[in-house]
């Protein structure tokens, strides 16, 4: 016998969990809703993890976003007046902890460049706490609300920079996104130093304004976590609400709004809904820090 290929014997087992999907890839799926299908599958026969499933399917998520619906409305913007000084803009620094700050000349309509707090490190060892904010701050990255996500955070690798100011239609700065924001869409979370840690067993929050809900969490809990306001006698569960809105078993990927809440069917069976993924409406958005 011969010794070339000594692994011949074992098949398919030798074979990669790449050259398996891709093996999978060869039905070409004609659109979007298959190639999840593949995905989903893929995971099903423990082809890939489901921490790397979820992951491909934020990678496709983004590709149909536009940065509209990520970006940090101008309300929650933290910014520093271009003419304050050092001991008048440090709190501010320091009590939001970002790494970043939008420089403004009288409104948020009038972006004068990106404060990088590191910058100001060079004044820690200076007798001379007389900072020139004109001097220091770096170019502000404009981009309209209609860019595609995806798109831009090819821009963010390619050109390093990390926050854009957000405009609108009319030239007004309508909110900002970061390049932190578009990678929570992709794969949940990131934590720094300083998050609070919340411990949560049936609502996570993914990305801003995401949150994957358990479908058994109680009404009254929903209610309570998300400061809103469903009707308690319509159903125990968030579950049954959505459920009750649907008027049929769901199936998973299906999607509602309800009372502005966008609701997304990340599992279930022929039988119930198990896992939520819920969009908050812009409305409702929960204070939370602008990401750095």
């Amino acid at each position: 016998m011969s010794d070339e290929n000594p692994h011949s014997s074992n098949g398919s087992s030798n074979k990669t969990w790449l050259d398996k999907i891709a093996t999978m890839f060869q039905g070409e799926p004609q659109k979007k809703e298959d190639l999840v299908d593949v995905i989903h599958d893929a995971e099903q026969r423990d082809l890939i993890d489901p921490q790397t499933k979820e992951m491909i399917e934020g990678v496709l998520e983004v590709s149909d976003m536009r940065v509209r619906e990520i970006m940090i409305p101008r309300s929650q913007m933290v910014t520093i007046d271009i003419d304050q000084s050092l001991e008048e803009f440090l709190p501010i620094v320091l009590e939001s902890a970002h790494s970043r700050f939008p420089i403004i000349n009288e409104d948020k309509d009038h972006v004068e460049g990106i404060l990088l707090a590191k910058d100001l490190l060079s004044y820690a060892f200076k007798q001379e706490t007389n900072v020139n904010l004109a001097d220091v701050i770096r170019p502000a990255v404009i981009i309209p609300e209609s860019k595609r996500v995806d798109i831009l955070l090819k821009e963010f690798r390619q050109e390093r920079y990390h926050m854009a100011i957000v405009v609108d239609e009319y030239g007004g700065v309508s909110g900002l996104v970061t390049i932190e924001d578009i990678l929570e869409l992709i794969v949940g979370e990131i934590e720094d130093e300083t998050d609070v840690e919340v411990e949560h067993e049936d609502i996570k929050k993914v990305a801003k304004h995401v949150y994957t809900v358990q479908a058994l969490t109680p009404v009254d809990e929903f209610n309570t976590f998300f400061n809103s306001t469903f009707d308690e006698s319509d159903a125990d569960t968030i579950g049954g609400i959505v459920l009750h809105a649907f008027g049929h078993m769901p199936g998973r990927g299906e999607t509602i709004e309800v009372n502005d809440y966008l609701f997304k069917i990340m599992s279930a069976d022929n039988r119930r809904i198990q896992q939520l993924q819920v969009t908050i409406p812009k409305a409702e958005v929960l204070l939370e820090h602008q990401s750095d």
